[in-house]
This record gives C-alpha cells, structure tokens and sequence, in this order.
C-alpha cells in the first residue's frame, strides 16, 4: 500500500497574494483545517508542502502554500497533486476501502478465474462504479456487494459473483 493518499489538485492561483484554489479529493473537507503539511511527488518521492487554510467555500479549499507571498509564486503549483500521508489521513469507516487501496487489485470470479485489474472508481451517484481492464477491453460494474462479496485490499484481490456482474456491467 502507497504510504501517501491523493488529497487534492491545485486549480489555480486565487488573487494576488499567493493564495491557491485546491480542488478536494477528501470524504471529508473539512479536515483541511487540521492538516498544516501536504506532500508533492516528486520523481520516487514526496516533498513536504507547508499548507495554510485561508477558508472552506463552496466545496473548494483555497490555501497558502509553502509560503506563496505572490500569484506568480502561487502559478507554480497549478495543476499539482498534493498528498496526505497515511499516518495524518482520516481513517476509513468500518467495512469502507480508500480508493488508493483499491486500485491495482485483481477482480477473479467464485471458480480463480481472472476477470480483471481495478483501474478507476467513479463517483458520480450513490453507488460508485468500479472500472476495471480486462483481456476484451474496459469492463464497468456498479460497487454493489452483491457483485463483488469480498474485497481484500491488503491482498489486492476482490471476489466477483460472476453471474451478478453480467447482469449489471457494460463493456466497452
């Protein structure tokens, strides 16, 4: 499991004095305000990133970062990722997975055969859709436990009823 979770893409400079407009990835934006590091990738690594919160609006975070006094200085981190690490992260409520931890895994049905790697997860009603990357293409299927009974993040391995998901996946 990656040390360091996705929380964050900075969208642009906002006015004049070095603040920044972050898009949150967080279940929970509201605990920007406790964080005062976030992390960039950097090549293999990750490089601290002090964050001052300015406010909470409208679903953004608009913030300092590593002391930004200008927009120009602030322009340099347009498009950025920023990362929590693990340790500072909220932790996941009980029986939930962090997306981080589900991409990668391997999807096989009840018989071990494979049916797919998780490469994305899409929120975009109630219940997510996991995407994953077969041998005939891209295959969608809504996060319903009832298609997949048993997610071992730790193992990167999911079980998939494999009647349930013809039912209800698209491929594409």
């Amino acid at each position: 499991m990656n040390d360091y979770l996705m929380i964050a893409t900075v969208l642009k400079p906002q006015g004049v004095r070095g603040e920044c407009k972050l898009r949150s990835w967080a279940a929970d934006i509201e605990l920007f305000r406790r964080w005062h590091t976030l992390y960039r990738k950097t090549g293999d690594g990750y490089e601290p990133v002090s964050v001052r919160i300015a406010r909470i609006r409208d679903g953004f975070v608009y913030a300092f970062l590593a002391d930004c006094a200008s927009a120009d200085a602030a322009e340099a981190f347009r498009g950025i990722d920023l990362y929590i690490d693990r340790a500072h992260a909220a932790p996941a409520e009980e029986d939930a997975v962090l997306i981080a931890d589900l991409i990668g895994c391997e999807a096989r049905d009840e018989n071990g055969r494979t049916i797919g790697t998780l490469t994305d997860v899409l929120q975009y009603g109630t219940v997510d859709t996991w995407v994953f990357r077969t041998a005939e293409g891209t295959l969608m299927a809504p996060a319903l436990r009832a298609v997949f009974p048993q997610v071992d993040a730790a193992n990167k391995t999911i079980l998939v009823d494999r009647d349930r998901l013809e039912e209800v996946s698209v491929r594409t």
